[in-house]
């Protein structure tokens, strides 16, 4: 049998493999209003890619546990409806693929719930390169708290300093930087390059096909762990 992988590279998949944000926008927008305690949809986008319950505390601070609560069903209910339009950013799938090919295990680190992450797998097709997968509920607290990371690193058996974190948030960056872990940054969630730089990005491109690009000619993060 071959040996294990010795490297890896974690990727989340909301706003770097998948165009889903805006749509996670859009659900978080409406079901602030339905809760009674509308919010600028600016605001919701700046919170998109931390944890459910971070997020519903920067966005309702003042708000009574209850009214958090109900924000959170309408949210699910209302992204269950864009489910179906969701769609692969570009390079993202040919991305996976190469980096499998040069031998790095490939891990997809997200905190989605099992009902949006059985529909982001079923978009990517691409479980033969899939070493391991993380979902909510292997922690208690998703990024930018540290534990999706570390437990995508367990599950193949890769230290922090041979494996890269391939995000789209300074949540990604933040929760990577926590447990060692260096992060191409893409710019496909809509946050700005100087921003994740300043989060702690190792290096900013504008998508995963960029990050595909490098990979195959031999620079960044990734080419590096080779």
């Amino acid at each position: 049998m071959p040996d294990a992988p010795s490297t890896a590279v974690l990727f989340d998949i909301d706003g770097t493999l998948v165009d889903s944000n805006y749509a996670h926008v859009d659900a978080w927008w409406r079901a602030c209003r339905a809760a009674g305690a509308p919010v600028d949809a600016w605001r919701v986008h700046r919170a998109i890619g931390m944890d459910s319950g971070k997020l519903l505390e920067s966005l309702l601070p003042g708000a009574a546990e209850d009214v958090r609560a109900t924000a959170k069903e309408f949210h699910t209910a209302y992204y269950a409806e864009q489910m179906l339009r969701l769609r692969l950013l570009p390079g993202a799938r040919d991305l996976l693929e190469a980096v499998a090919a040069a031998g790095h295990a490939v891990v997809l680190a997200t905190s989605a719930p099992e009902q949006e992450l059985e529909r982001l797998r079923e978009l990517l097709d691409a479980e033969e390169w899939i070493a391991a997968v993380t979902s909510g509920e292997d922690v208690d607290e998703a990024k930018p708290a540290p534990g999706i990371v570390q437990v995508a690193l367990d599950r193949v058996g890769v230290s922090a300093d041979r494996a890269v974190m391939v995000g789209d948030a300074m949540w990604d960056v933040e929760a990577a930087g926590k447990v060692g872990v260096p992060c191409v940054a893409v710019m496909t969630g809509g946050i700005g390059g100087d921003e994740l730089r300043g989060a702690g990005a190792a290096v900013v491109v504008e998508d995963a096909a960029a990050v595909l690009a490098d990979l195959v000619a031999g620079k960044g993060p990734i080419a590096e762990l080779s």
